[in-house]
């Protein structure tokens, strides 16, 4: 838990000093555009961007019943985020197993790309596919109902 919160952690300490180094120099503005942009830092590289989390066994269990791909990911990862923004409103419409806080879903991942934890890595209909195209994880969501 606290390794998914590292990343974020330290871009908002960063940027709370920065923006006090700011403020002791005269530069308000500066600071509040600082603190600004290492809280944008802080909020994209955590948790809080990605849909909730489940266990990979429960993501496996709702995959087989309503075919939806399954992501797996952990925060801080730049190709995650990047599968995420793409999905947009879609994203709701994927099962998301977060590595770092399911010791399952690492074990998928590590099996499905030869003993490393390569994420995105997307399971639709049992295949497993290592960080592919946004666009074609797109293609993989069934229609809404």
């Amino acid at each position: 838990m606290t390794r998914a919160w590292a990343l974020p952690m330290v871009f908002a300490v960063c940027g709370v000093l920065a923006a006090v180094v700011q403020v002791s120099s005269g530069a308000p503005g500066a600071a509040v555009a600082l603190l600004l942009v290492f809280g944008l830092l802080a909020v994209m590289h955590s948790s809080l961007v990605f849909p909730r989390s489940i266990a990979a066994v429960e993501a496996q269990r709702r995959s087989a019943v309503d075919g939806r791909p399954i992501v797996y990911w952990r925060p801080g990862c730049k190709y995650c985020l990047r599968l995420r923004i793409r999905l947009g409103r879609n994203a709701h419409r994927v099962h998301w197993v977060n590595i770092w806080r399911d010791p399952d879903g690492a074990a998928a991942v590590r099996a499905a790309a030869n003993g490393n934890e390569t994420v995105p890595t997307v399971v639709v209909t049992g295949q497993a596919h290592v960080n592919p195209d946004p666009a074609w994880v797109r293609g993989q969501l069934s229609p809404p109902a």
